[in-house]
């Protein structure tokens, strides 16, 4: 069996037709860090590289599927990276090419010859809800979470998936509220294939992938292929370009910007109380002169975008 830092994957003893992909960092809610997309590819690419196994399963040790990027890192921490530059002018296209990686290391389990199912419990949410919607099928438990709250502030969703997953309509309401919808709704909605009470998502998610598993694994590849090249014909690649972009811009205008001071200055968490409480975000002036206030209590001297 391969090994990694982020997850792991094995055969399901029971049933070794079926791969389980378990994001293993519960400690940190299995927050994504610089290593875990690399990671999902190379073991989604290990899934299909053996002829034995049919579907893969993907799931999250602990209390929950993923809570997103390790934000506490990019945000609230101290650092100069790719997808969070410190140093001025910020390079757009150093950006890109990072969380455009990032997004086709997660879009592995879409195109995957394999098909892929997410059993979310718990939290599925920002940078979680990327590598949830990249899978095939999503069966939830009924009082799991899914969402991007970063819609609200710092962050556009690069895989934009959740128009193909949703529709339109649904798609701009959770986009422009950054609003989290339990596995009841996301099921009503049609984003999620079923929701079950927490004690049975096991059973749930092991009865799909067993009967699924039971199919030639060339009858579900081309299935597959002509379900996928039906959203590659509506734009999807071109979609994920702008998104990765957009998301980017997110992240470094003045109110990306100004959230990122706020998390240095006062905590992650109390950032993320104002983002997702409801009251208005600084924007254009007023956060440009926040960032400056910030910045001179810390003695930065940073420039401000």
């Amino acid at each position: 069996m391969p090994t990694f830092s982020t997850l792991q994957i094995a055969p399901d003893p029971a049933n070794p037709r079926i791969a389980r992909l378990l994001l293993n960092r519960p400690e940190r809610l299995n927050a994504i860090n610089d290593a875990t997309p690399r990671e999902i590819r190379s073991a989604v690419e290990w899934a299909n590289a053996e002829p034995g196994i049919h579907v893969i399963v993907v799931e999250g040790a602990g209390k929950g599927f993923c809570g997103g990027y390790d934000l506490t890192q990019f945000g609230e921490g101290e650092i100069d990276h790719p997808c969070q530059q410190e140093r001025a002018p910020w390079d757009p296209m150093v950006d890109y090419a990072f969380m455009k990686r990032n997004t086709e290391d997660f879009m592995t389990l879409w195109k995957s010859a394999k098909p892929t199912i997410a059993k979310v419990h718990g939290a599925a949410v920002a940078g979680g809800s990327d590598i949830a919607l990249c899978c095939d099928l999503l069966v939830m438990a009924e009082d799991a979470r899914i969402g991007y709250m970063p819609t609200r502030v710092w962050g556009c969703p690069t895989t934009a998936m959740w128009t193909y997953r949703l529709g339109p309509t649904r798609a701009k309401q959770l986009m422009f509220t950054g609003d989290v919808i339990d596995g009841r709704t996301a099921a009503e909605w049609g984003l999620a294939n079923e929701a079950v009470p927490a004690d049975q998502l096991e059973a749930t998610v092991m009865k799909l992938a067993t009967r699924i598993a039971a199919v030639p694994a060339s009858h579900l590849a081309m299935h597959k292929l002509v379900v996928n090249q039906v959203m590659l014909t509506m734009g999807l690649e071109q979609s994920q370009q702008m998104a990765t972009v957009f998301d980017g811009i997110t992240r470094h205008n003045p109110e990306g910007v100004w959230f990122r001071r706020y998390a240095q200055e006062n905590g992650f968490k109390a950032a993320v109380q104002w983002r997702d409480g409801g009251q208005p975000i600084p924007e254009g002036d007023e956060a440009r002169a926040l960032i400056r206030e910030m910045e001179a209590r810390k003695g930065t001297g940073g420039q401000t975008p």
